[in-house]
């Protein structure tokens, strides 16, 4: 799996790198849809260098197997473990300090697909609303 993670990872470089990929979006719809608290739209749709996409169709049948193994394995360690513990890490916060008030900023990695922080959080009885850029606090 690593070695054939690895090939994947260097043609699809190599394609950028030969302009025979472009990447499906800018910085702009980024920048908008990380705004409107929406970048499952965008980023899950697509691939990232979050979670390397190593299914697609050109792949023989036991190949498209092992990638979507490594999806599947890359998913649930990068994105949804690393939530739990960061939402988890939110909620003990909250938890022990109730009188305080914190800020608490993440990368948007942490709000991409499902299990987010934020979903997270809610599971934990917390009430999370998104504040769009330019919004008073």
């Amino acid at each position: 799996q690593v070695v054939f993670a690895l090939n994947q990872t260097l043609l699809h470089q190599e394609s950028l790198r030969t302009g025979s990929f472009q990447i499906p979006y800018t910085t702009e719809d980024l920048i908008k849809h990380y705004n409107c608290g929406d970048l499952s739209s965008i980023i899950f749709n697509h691939d990232t260098s979050q979670v390397p996409n190593f299914i697609n169709a050109t792949l023989p049948a036991h190949e498209r197997i092992t990638a979507q193994e490594i999806d599947s394995y890359f998913r649930q360690e990068l994105i949804y473990k690393r939530n739990e513990r960061m939402g988890r890490r939110v909620k003990d916060l909250l938890e022990k300090y109730p009188d305080k008030s914190f800020f608490f900023a993440f990368g948007a990695g942490h709000f991409m697909g499902n299990n987010t922080v934020i979903d997270v959080l809610r599971r934990e009885g917390y009430e999370v609303e998104h504040t769009p850029a330019g919004q008073a606090i």
